[in-house]
C-alpha cells in the first residue's frame, strides 16, 4: 500500500493507495509544531478508523510546500511505517519538461498536478488549484510545463476582509442566490464567489489567447466544486488530482 502525503500551507491531504486504486483519503490541518510522533499516531488512527492496516504501507511519497516539515515527516515515516519517504523535488523523474526560467522555483504541488492532469487527459491544459494560494498552471499539448499564475487564495481574501474591515462579519463561503446582495452577508458572499469566478475565467481566457491553443481547464482543491459550478472556463473537477499525481510520480521513481 502506498501512503501519499500532500502538505499544503493550510491543509495536508493523505491518500492510501492499493495499486492504482485510492482506498481512502483524509484532510488534516497542517501544523509546523506537531511532532513526528503526533503525525505518526494521528495517521495510524486514521488508517484504523477506515479499516486499513498501517503495517501494509510499503511506500511513502510526499509533496510539500512547507520545507520545515520535511525532517518531521521523514522521521514519522521511518519510525511509524519503517519506510524512507520519497519527496517530490529537484532531480525526480517527472516525465515532464519544466520550461520555467528556474525549474527549482516551481512548487512541488504544481508539478504534481501538472503531471497528473496530462497523464489523464493528454492535451493542452490549465490546472487551477484552489489552495492557500489559487494557482494556474499551463501544460502544452506535448506535455511541457509552461508556467502559470499565482493569486491569493479564497480563504486568505476572506480573512483579510474580516480583519481589515471592522464592521464586516466573517461569513461562510457559499454561493448566494443573486449577485446583487440585499444584506451584508449576501453582499460579501457575492463579492467573494463571483469575484473569484471572474478571476478564474479572466485569467484562463487570457492564458488561452497567449498560449495559442484552447486548453482544457481542470480544477482541484477543496473549494473547486463550488467555483466550477459557476465558472464558464472550468470544464472538469478532480478533487484528488494531487494525490493521483503523487502515485504516478512514485511509480516513475520507485
Amino acid at each position: 500500500m502506498l501512503l501519499a502525503i500532500d502538505v499544503g500551507n493550510t491543509n495536508t491531504v493523505l491518500g492510501a493507495y492499493d495499486g492504482a486504486r485510492l482506498r481512502h483519503h483524509w484532510r488534516i490541518e497542517t501544523s509546523q509544531t506537531r511532532t513526528a510522533d503526533e503525525y505518526g499516531i494521528l495517521i495510524r488512527q486514521l488508517f484504523a478508523s477506515a479499516g486499513l492496516e498501517p503495517s501494509r504501507v510499503d511506500a511513502v511519497v510526499v509533496s510539500s510546500v512547507v520545507p520545515t516539515l520535511a525532517f518531521t515527516l521523514e522521521l514519522m515515516s521511518t519510525r511509524y511505517f519503517d519506510r524512507k519517504p520519497l519527496f517530490v523535488g529537484p532531480g525526480m523523474k517527472t516525465g515532464m519538461p519544466i520550461l520555467y526560467e528556474n525549474p527549482r522555483e516551481v512548487g512541488a504541488d504544481r508539478v504534481v498536478n501538472a503531471v497528473a492532469a496530462y497523464e489523464r487527459w493528454r492535451q493542452g491544459l490549465v490546472v487551477v488549484d484552489f489552495g492557500t494560494a489559487t494557482t494556474f498552471d499551463a501544460i502544452s499539448p506535448k506535455g511541457e510545463y509552461l508556467g502559470g499564475a499565482i493569486a491569493p487564495g479564497i480563504r486568505i481574501s476572506m480573512e483579510a476582509l474580516f480583519r481589515s474591515a471592522s464592521k464586516l462579519p466573517r461569513v461562510e463561503f457559499a454561493r448566494p442566490a443573486v449577485v446583487v446582495g440585499r444584506n451584508t452577508v449576501a453582499s460579501i458572499q457575492s463579492g467573494l464567489v463571483y469575484g473569484y469566478v471572474g478571476l478564474v475565467d479572466g485569467i484562463c481566457a487570457r492564458m488561452s489567447d497567449e498560449l495559442g491553443f484552447s486548453p482544457k481547464v481542470v480544477a482541484t482543491g477543496g473549494l473547486a466544486p463550488l467555483i466550477a459550478g459557476v465558472s464558464k472556463a472550468i470544464t472538469e473537477v478532480d478533487e484528488h488530482l494531487t494525490l493521483e499525481g503523487l502515485r504516478i510520480l512514485y511509480e516513475r521513481n520507485r
